[in-house]
């Protein structure tokens, strides 16, 4: 008999390596492991799991698992590396003068201005957040390249190397 910490372990590692978008397509995937569960036992583990339901970058949601020890779902964990989940909603990014602007899908704006926040370095003075636009403003004097580097932190791939700044 298969125990409810490995079944939980199997769950996560489903969500974490196909990333589906729906209990029933999370279901079929328990059922060709050999699980035998209901949907009630699945929607059980998913609310134990603390599993999140976030945008896609095809329009629809896919289920991500929160950070070891962290109690936000901001974050997925694949392969012991943590990967910031919203990257999928990044479209752009150009300057204005000195000021950063972040175009992104649509409801990706708030969690990336409060990650470049939390995580950017002290070149970032803040990230002000529309619904799918973040203006970067960066402190007095910092560079282009500068803003670029604490940014490609956060949003990894976003710096084009053709591109002059």
């Amino acid at each position: 008999m298969i125990t409810k910490n490995r079944r939980l372990a199997i769950i996560q590692e489903l969500v974490n390596v196909y990333s589906p978008n729906s209990q029933g397509k999370l279901l079929k995937l328990l059922h060709e492991r050999g699980f035998s569960i209901t949907q009630t036992t699945l929607s059980r583990d998913i609310k134990e799991l603390k599993l999140s339901k976030v945008p896609n970058d095809k329009g629809g949601y896919m289920y991500i698992t929160p950070q070891e020890g962290d109690g936000n779902s901001r974050r997925l964990v694949v392969k012991d590396k943590p990967i910031f989940a919203y990257n999928r909603g990044f479209i752009s990014f150009e300057f204005s003068y000195q000021f950063g602007i972040i175009k992104t899908r649509v409801g990706y704006a708030n969690t990336i201005a409060s990650d470049i926040e939390t995580h950017a370095s002290p070149s970032i003075l803040g990230a002000i957040a529309g619904d799918n636009i973040v203006l970067v403003i960066p402190r007095e004097g910092v560079s282009r390249e500068e803003i670029l580097s604490a940014l490609e932190d956060i949003i990894p791939g976003m710096k084009k190397e053709d591109e002059d700044y």
